[in-house]
């Protein structure tokens, strides 16, 4: 009962982020903040093109409308706080703000994991069996697959924040981080988390492990039936419609297998620069990655810049 009385205590935590780097902070901001409109601008257009444009209603594009719409959900969980943490002094947040900053990072994380291993099955049949592309990926099989991913994201999370935010904190609330990253809150609990670290190491078998050996399984498969297509310009072909979604699924696994593969409870003391590592990395995972990921669809992809010309030409044609 002691521990569960301690709990009441917390009310909010201080985010400690770089504050003992406090002129990097500026140049932080205006950097995050610049990154931050291009995931906006970027994941907006891509959601309105694949909605405009019927020439792109296919399983590929609404999956890649349903992976702008997730960046979008992500970075708006987090970026905001941080932008705000830049230029207040004092970096806190609420304690139920910080459980719904967790529940949204790590929903939002294992529903891409799964998208992203969706993606892949649907590149694997495009190529590998084009002929009954349009019965196995048809809407009653794509929207499904799409909303299992989002559910499976919602469920993971639901247990993942559930058991962190019952453990009892006693009177440490500095996060070693920027946002509520659930690792950097469990270090603070003053209980046992094997619970919390066993459910996390099961998490990561289903939502890293499962989507990389699927997505590594598909790409075994496309890319041999690419070398068999006899003339290359048909090889050529084949890999650009895959090529854009295998950049992003690089970047992504990356980094997040970098970071969660093998969770730490506790660290040694004065680990400063592994900690800032982290940070970054984090940074990089949360702000970068969905940046790029818009940009490389496009850049990669005649049908979506061919989709935005047209969008934007019809409503300047409009006015």
């Amino acid at each position: 009962m002691e521990g569960v009385n301690q709990t009441v205590y917390v009310t909010r935590f201080v985010l400690l982020g770089l504050s003992a780097h406090p002129k990097l902070e500026k140049s932080f901001f205006v950097l995050i903040l610049v990154m931050y409109l291009v995931i906006l601008l970027g994941n907006g257009i891509l959601i309105l093109v694949t909605i405009y444009d019927t020439h792109l209603h296919t399983p590929m594009y609404f999956f890649l409308g349903n992976l702008s719409f997730l960046d979008i959900c992500y970075t708006s969980s987090s970026v905001p706080l941080i932008l705000d943490s830049f230029l207040t002094p004092r970096k806190t947040i609420s304690f139920s703000g910080c459980t719904v900053q967790m529940f949204l990072s790590f929903a939002m994380g294992a529903t891409e994991c799964v998208l992203l291993s969706m993606m892949a099955f649907d590149r694997y049949v495009a190529i590998c069996n084009p002929l009954r592309y349009p019965i196995i990926m048809s809407k009653a099989a794509y929207v499904p697959m799409a909303m299992g991913s989002w559910i499976a994201g919602a469920v993971n999370s639901v247990v993942q924040t559930s058991l962190a935010i019952q453990l009892p904190f006693c009177g440490d609330n500095v996060i070693n981080h920027f946002t509520c990253e659930i690792l950097a809150v469990l270090k603070l609990a003053c209980a046992d988390i094997t619970t919390n670290v066993i459910s996390m190491v099961v998490a990561n078998m289903i939502f890293l492990v499962t989507p990389v050996l699927f997505i590594f399984v598909s790409y075994v498969l496309i890319i041999s039936t690419i070398l068999r297509i006899p003339s290359a310009e048909g090889k050529r072909k084949a890999f650009s419609t895959c090529s854009a979604h295998l950049t992003v699924v690089i970047i992504f696994y990356g980094t997040i297998l970098f970071m969660y593969a093998k969770p730490k409870s506790k660290e040694s003391l004065g680990a400063d620069k592994q900690q800032i590592a982290d940070k970054l990395i984090s940074l990089f995972y949360g702000v970068v990655t969905p940046m790029l990921n818009p940009l490389i669809y496009s850049l990669r992809n005649k049908d979506v810049k061919t989709a935005v010309k047209n969008m934007l030409t019809q409503k300047h044609f409009t006015e």
